[in-house]
């Protein structure tokens, strides 16, 4: 019985996918994968591509969700909109919600980024690997340090996000055969939470708030349309989907912007909703708050999980597993002593800018005055940003341990460059996938 599913699952396999295809990688043994970076994606995806009208090398995008400790893949369909087509459990992440800063914080960035064919590492350590791009531009022009941040296997991390092996087997097929179909650049959108009128009002008294208010608007921009945001960077942030009357500078002045009429309108009426939900929020979770957890408390929840592994498999659960609702002064009271003690020991917190303070939780008040939602309209002053459409000679913006020769050009604000990349002609934002003529 067992040799006739087997040969049912591989004739499956071969008429979805073609003959070099082998079975799902969820049930293979990995020792017995002969090339690993050409291991075809496994038939149940290939199929499920189908029923979504999804071409199997038609381009891709990357969301992360810190606290819920999730990745999606996210695939165009031949409408051109991107939907989920697989997601991930995260096996390890370090640190807490809230972005990288420098190097040595052990922070997982946060933030949007670029990957093009020279941030897949064949030959990690780690089984396969994705270079984030970290520091991306916006990084850079706000003094942000690191290198080599990563997606990997092995489970195990040090300011990177840590998966299976069998689990960046397949995300690292997703956006091999994205590439394979000329697309230039793949958008990975880092995002501590996903980003509802809950979540913004649970999170308000971060000290990340406002960075996050920057992210939402990204964020905002792929619900409404289904497709990864145009990202650019001005005065050190990101903006998203703006026509601009000249080049942006990320750490100069930003050109007079515009976000398209039909755009605009259908921000406004999401923004509508949202606002609606906040108050909500503000009125179900009055007078409290989430408690982010530890690395450490994340850990102990799925300690268990350790135990047949070696060493260095260390999961570290999800934040909403170890973290907690709580009144606003009890958590403004924990959050003082946890700083107190990490000053004491010799070290600093850092801000959402990156400088060190000694407080370690936004002291705001609870009205919806002090924790008021971001809306759509002010991206200006908003948003994360990843070139979606990237011209071919952009460099890497990190260290690629693949391509020693692009670690000279890691990139560095240029008024210059910036101005002849913007200039480029480049196709439009909702096809940022196709080739420049």
């Amino acid at each position: 019985m067992r040799i006739r599913h087997l040969a049912y699952v591989s004739l499956m396999a071969l008429a979805l996918a073609g003959c070099n295809d082998a079975l799902d990688t969820a049930s293979i043994d990995l020792s017995k994968v002969k090339n690993k970076v050409e291991q075809p994606l496994p038939s149940h995806i290939l199929a499920d591509m189908a029923k979504k009208g999804m071409d199997r090398n038609s381009p891709i995008m990357i969301r992360i969700f810190k606290e819920e400790g999730v990745m999606e893949i996210l695939k165009a369909n031949q409408s051109n909109r991107f939907e989920v087509i697989a997601d991930y459990k995260i096996c390890a992440w370090s640190g807490r919600l809230g972005p990288k800063v420098k190097e040595g914080d052990r922070q997982a960035p946060e933030g949007f980024y670029m990957l093009t064919p020279a941030n897949l590492n064949p030959n990690s350590k780690y089984y396969l690997a994705i270079n984030t791009g970290f520091p991306n531009r916006y990084d850079a022009a706000n003094g942000r340090t690191g290198n080599n941040l990563m997606i990997h296997g092995a489970c195990s991390s040090s300011g990177c996000y840590s998966m299976t092996d069998q689990q960046v087997l397949e995300i690292y097929a997703f956006a091999r055969d994205a590439f394979k179909g000329g697309q230039k650049a793949v958008q990975l959108e880092a995002f501590p939470f996903r980003m509802t009128a809950e979540n913004m009002w649970k999170h308000r008294l971060s000290p990340n708030i406002e960075f996050w208010k920057m992210l939402k608007v990204g964020y905002d921009n792929f619900e409404v349309t289904k497709r990864p945001p145009e990202v650019e960077v001005c005065e050190k942030k990101y903006v998203f989907n703006q026509q601009a009357s000249g080049p942006f500078n990320a750490g100069g002045k930003c050109p007079v912007m515009t976000t398209p009429p039909a755009l605009q309108m259908a921000l406004a009426t999401y923004d509508k909703q949202y606002q609606a939900d906040y108050a909500m929020a503000s009125k179900k979770f009055d007078g409290m708050a989430w408690y982010d957890p530890t690395e450490a408390e994340r850990k102990a929840v799925v300690a268990k999980q350790r135990k047949g592994h070696d060493l260095a498999y260390a999961p570290t659960g999800t934040a909403l597993a170890a973290g907690k609702m709580m009144k606003v002064a009890d958590l403004e009271s924990m959050m003082s002593n946890q700083s107190a003690q990490q000053i004491a020991r010799g070290g600093t917190v850092a801000s959402p800018t990156g400088n060190p303070t000694t407080a370690s939780i936004r002291v705001a008040a609870a009205s919806p005055a002090a924790g008021a939602p971001l809306t759509t309209a002010q991206q200006p002053a908003a948003g994360p940003v990843v070139a979606a459409n990237v011209p071919a000679n952009v460099p890497i913006p990190a260290a690629n341990p693949m391509n020693p020769g692009l670690n000279a050009l890691a990139y560095a604000p240029n008024p210059a460059v910036e101005t002849a990349q913007t200039e480029a002609k480049k196709p439009p934002f909702w096809k940022f996938w196709a080739k420049s003529e």
